[in-house]
């Protein structure tokens, strides 16, 4: 670690850094040094909350259920509300920085991981290049710096040829970059679909991932897959000689496309996941998309809770609720 990065840390002080401790050790992660399974939840919006009782409520709520890790993109624009934290310019932009920060330590406070997302995007509110990206991971990575219940993925489905794309090459040097200033956090790049052997090898070589973040084909056939999936990873990485963990952070999810997932499909695919050696599961949710009857998308879920919306627990659906129920009846003793 450089001298500077000894003084920040020591500037900051040990009882000043906060949350779990986020690690990894072979293919599974750790929290506190203990290995943890992460089982997580869509939190993408959370920047638009204002009042932190709602925040509150909802990690209380995710607590009680067993969930751990919770995901918040810090380049969201939504339904004409831009909680962008950071600028392309790499500037912050109040109040949402603030915002991430509270996010931070109140999971914390929980025991949870904070899944902080970035995507590339169309200008003016998205980075669109190496050089705004960078500087967006740069004041992240300083920011972020006390909260150790942190990872970042540094592209979003950075494989898909749109404004999201971003080439492994450069998912490398961001991350070193990161490092630079924060060598113990961990980070990942998420991929659009499953990933091909070829791939899996570049992101743990070229793109130096931490973890693998891919996202399952949202089909009828895909929670029955997962194991099989994952298994098919372990072994591709036990042949590279770095096998890191297999983190499912954004599997199918209610209104998208023409698959609707009932209760017991979100529970096969958790269990798949457990199953096949990964690390972690997300809850995936988000507003309803492909019907032309709701143009208003709602309900809109964890991508949209301002009061008018609600918080994510006003908003999920019956189904929702349902496979929420059955979990938490799943992990009583």
């Amino acid at each position: 670690m450089s001298l500077v990065l000894v003084g920040a840390f020591l500037l900051a002080g040990a009882d000043s850094l906060q949350g779990p401790v986020l690690g990894v050790d072979g293919a599974r992660f750790t929290l506190d040094g203990r290995p943890a399974f992460l089982l997580g939840c869509s939190y993408y919006g959370a920047l638009g909350v204002e009042d932190e009782t709602v925040i509150a409520r909802d990690l209380g709520d995710l607590a009680t259920l067993g969930f751990n890790w919770i995901r918040v993109w810090v380049t969201w624009n939504a339904f004409e509300n831009n909680v962008t934290a950071v600028a392309p310019d790499g500037a912050a932009r109040p109040p949402y920085l603030d915002r991430l920060k509270r996010l931070c330590h109140m999971a914390g406070e929980h025991g949870m991981v904070v899944d902080v997302t970035v995507t590339r995007g169309d200008a003016p509110d998205f980075p669109t290049n190496y050089e705004q990206h960078s500087a967006v991971m740069i004041t992240l990575a300083r920011e972020l710096l006390p909260f150790r219940n942190v990872y970042f993925d540094v592209g979003n489905e950075r494989n898909v040829g749109d404004a999201r794309y971003v080439p492994m090459e450069e998912v490398g040097r961001l991350i070193r970059a990161i490092k630079t200033i924060d060598p113990k956090r961990l980070c990942t790049a998420s991929q659009g679909g499953d990933i091909s052997r070829e791939e899996v090898i570049a992101y743990i070589n070229e793109g130096e991932v931490d973890f693998l973040t891919p996202h399952r084909p949202r089909g009828a056939d895909s929670p029955a897959q997962t194991a099989e999936k994952t298994r098919e990873y372990l072994d591709i990485m036990k042949e590279a000689r770095r096998i890191v963990p297999v983190h499912y952070q954004e599997p199918f999810r209610r209104g998208y496309g023409d698959y609707p997932p009932k209760a017991e499909d979100f529970l096969t695919d958790l269990s798949q996941a457990r199953e096949g050696g990964a690390a972690g599961w997300c809850f995936h949710n988000g507003s309803v998309r492909g019907d032309d009857g709701n143009p208003e998308q709602r309900p809109r879920r964890s991508f949209d809770m301002r009061p008018a919306e609600g918080r994510l627990f006003d908003q999920i659906d019956d189904v929702e609720q349902e496979f929420l129920r059955r979990l938490k009846e799943s992990s009583q003793p």
